[in-house]
């Protein structure tokens, strides 16, 4: 790509800056813009051909700036509503996952029947977890009950990682391996997690309350904390995801700061990375637009609606939630970098199914198609259920 795809990010993040208060309040969000960006940066360049070692450049970005998000997400998590609420998430995490990767599994099959069973589970894995960057709208909002924000948010955190086994099973054709991929994706990244926040959080606390730190250093030591889970997790095979939410969770233990720095980090230097992952896929877009038909347009729609709300619907019977909740907790399921990240790391594995063209398509579409419906739903989705909460009360 040269410097030249770099120069437009670089020009789009200045011209994006001076404007953004105006645009933060319209439907424009900045995954839309910066994406739009990319299309256009690579027209301009006249050039569509992946170069060797892009997709890994693309990949090593797209994780950390996952990373960064779902630490930092956790770290703001109000543990105390967490607790209060904590059978959403585990009805969100449990039934609803499982439900949406089965379902995202047929509906492969229905729609593209070249497909084998392994690829449309990959297919189905793939696209199952839900993006908190672009879900950001909506767990901010204090329009939005802070149960039901919470409860979004920790499936967001959450349910990449727990997909990962999925993913590799699939990939590997093999029942036999899933058990291990679990104990080492879900538990150590657990383990890994929890010991990085607790050990963290009490060293951060502790030269905090001693008055040890620079207050201008206190935002890098928190950030620190998922740059060592980023590190960490490949080494001992962890889910860097996973370890990273429960750091966030857990650095708050011992230093209840924590969130408000890494939000000011992420709000800052962070949005970086996100906002240059989501112009890299706007120009991955670009060279996968000769190639998209109306079969991807149709299983990106099932993907959006059917196999998130339904599955969502069925975990939330029994909760006595209202129809507004339900219908909003289902439709706000963004795939966004969760499924990005997953996507690149199958292509990375080299596994070479006749399937693998139809699964990136189908990846690149759904992601594309989740973007813009929902950032552009994302605040008068906000104001309808608000209006409905009240009417309800």
């Amino acid at each position: 790509m040269g410097a030249v795809l770099p120069g437009i990010f670089v020009g789009a993040v200045f011209c994006f800056s001076l404007v953004s208060r105006r645009l933060s309040q319209t439907a424009l969000t900045p995954p839309i813009l910066f994406m739009v960006a990319g299309m256009a940066g690579l027209l301009l360049m006249g050039e569509v051909q992946t170069r060797p070692g892009q997709v890994d450049v693309f990949l090593h970005v797209a994780e950390a700036g996952l990373v960064l998000l779902l630490f930092t997400d956790a770290s703001r998590t109000d543990l105390r509503v967490l607790r209060s609420i904590q059978a959403l998430p585990m009805r969100l995490l449990g039934p609803g996952l499982l439900l949406t990767i089965l379902l995202g599994t047929l509906g492969a099959l229905v729609v593209f029947p070249h497909l084998s069973v392994w690829e449309a589970g990959i297919l189905g894995a793939i696209l199952a977890p839900t993006d908190a960057g672009l879900g950001q709208v909506i767990v901010t909002s204090p329009r939005v009950p802070p149960s039901v924000r919470e409860a979004l948010n920790v499936e967001a955190g959450l349910n990449d990682g727990l997909v990962v086994p999925f993913l590799m099973f699939f990939m590997a054709g093999d029942s036999a391996r899933l058990a291990p991929l679990v104990v080492e994706q879900l538990g150590y990244g657990i383990m890994v997690g929890g010991g990085i926040g607790l050990a963290g959080g009490w060293l951060l606390g502790a030269a905090h309350r001693h008055g040890w730190m620079a207050e201008s250093f206190e935002q890098l030591g928190v950030v620190a904390l998922p740059a060592c889970c980023l590190l960490v997790s490949p080494a001992v095979g962890a889910s860097m995801f996973i370890a990273a939410f429960v750091a966030g969770l857990c650095v708050q233990v011992g230093f209840a700061g924590a969130g408000k720095h890494s939000v000011a980090f992420t709000e800052e230097w962070g949005q970086l990375l996100n906002l240059s992952v989501f112009f890299l896929f706007g120009a991955l877009v670009v060279r996968a637009w000769p190639d998209l038909g109306t079969r991807f347009l149709w299983y990106a729609v099932l993907s959006l609606t059917v196999v998130r709300m339904l599955p969502v619907a069925i975990a939330l019977v029994g909760t006595r939630l209202n129809a507004a909740t339900v219908l909003f907790m289902g439709w706000f399921g963004p795939r966004g970098l969760a499924s990005i990240v997953l996507g690149l790391v199958y292509l990375e594995q080299e596994v070479r199914t006749p399937g693998e063209p139809i699964i990136r398509l189908a990846v690149v579409t759904t992601v594309l198609c989740s973007i813009l419906a929902h950032g552009l739903t994302a605040r008068p989705g906000i104001a309808f259920y608000a209006a409905k909460s009240e009417v309800a009360a």
